[in-house]
């Protein structure tokens, strides 16, 4: 990858870049692309001064370029002019050099995977593009069902699960024995747990943006209505479904630290990128258990510190398997 390439990853992928960094050199170029395409496309559907059906068109526009390399006559223009922040002016910027770094410096079969990816992470974006148009902070929209919640969480993360399972099956440990249906299952729940993470630690915040990803019908059952929860003193009526999700949430971060476990003991730096996000994204469930999730001004947020304490105490406990495996059981109470 080239020096403004690598620079814009950095500028991009903020905690994320460490795992990009630990990776083995045979797949961190491709999964790097990826994320770069991921994160412009996200950027794309997160432009609210936009209309959407003009991101609509610029996420199909980037699809179209990604699966053919072939261009197309919709401009980006009032895409980029619009970004208040200079990362995100920059992916849209250099969007062209990323595709070209796809289409000339990859393998067939991982532009193949990585096309793969982008469909099923941009049919997510479109799909939330339209189901919350109407939304705003005074009009909530709600997701209607658990099986749109799983689906939503499947298309933006578990399909990143299926991406690094099958890209580096073929590139880090093609001959180890492994049961891949199982490590394709459990690769799916990996991604879902981290969204479902992120979803819970954003709700205020989605919430003044008019969406709500709790489903309509769970919050029926604990008799809340979505806008009932801009007021903090709902948290109780909320709490009880509200820790069902967490309890979701850290059964899927399970099936990811299971997945970790599976991969060959020798592949240390695979090891180690999927143990990151399952150990922080454990401690950010033990902080919504205790603290109010609804509350606005003081979101939930894992400390530098925190991170770092994750990643020393991973490296160094690495020769010891049972202590290694022990990192990510919850705390005797």
């Amino acid at each position: 990858m080239n020096a403004p390439l690598r620079a814009l990853l950095q500028q991009t992928s903020r905690s994320f870049y460490l795992t990009l960094r630990v990776l083995p050199g045979s797949v961190r170029y491709q999964i790097s692309l990826a994320y770069l395409l991921a994160r412009t496309t996200d950027t794309i559907a997160d432009t609210e001064l936009v209309p959407v059906a003009q991101r609509l068109a610029a996420l199909d526009e980037l699809r179209q370029l990604i699966c053919t390399g072939k261009s197309s006559p919709v401009g980006f223009a009032e895409l980029i002019r619009t970004q208040s922040a200079t990362a995100e002016r920059a992916l849209l910027e250099q969007r062209e050099q990323v595709l070209a770094q796809l289409q000339s410096a990859t393998s067939a079969a991982d532009r193949k995977l990585i096309a793969e990816l982008l469909e099923v992470i941009i049919s997510g974006q479109e799909l939330d593009l339209r189901r919350f148009v109407d939304g705003t902070g005074g009009r909530i929209v709600a997701l209607q069902s658990e099986n749109e919640l799983d689906d939503y969480t499947y298309r933006v993360a578990g399909c990143v699960g299926e991406f690094w399972t099958k890209i580096c099956r073929a590139h880090v440990f093609p001959g180890a024995p492994l049961n891949d249906a199982q490590l394709l299952t459990d690769g799916v729940r990996f991604g879902k747990g981290l969204q479902l993470v992120n979803i819970l630690r954003d709700v205020p915040a989605d919430l003044r943006q008019g969406r709500c990803y709790l489903p309509q019908s769970a919050l029926a059952e604990v008799e809340l209505i979505p806008q009932d929860l801009l007021n903090l003193a709902a948290e109780q009526k909320l709490r009880p479904l509200y820790n069902r999700y967490l309890d979701l949430a850290a059964a899927h971060l399970a099936a990811g630290w299971a997945y970790t476990n599976a991969l060959p003991w020798r592949c240390l730096r695979v090891r180690l990128a999927c143990a990151w996000p399952v150990l922080i994204g454990l401690k950010t469930l033990a902080r919504l258990r205790i603290e109010n999730p609804l509350d606005p001004v003081r979101p939930v947020k894992i400390t530098r510190r925190d991170v770092r304490g994750v990643i020393w105490r991973s490296v160094l406990l690495y020769p010891f398997p049972a202590p290694w495996r022990r990192q990510a059981m919850p705390p005797a109470r």
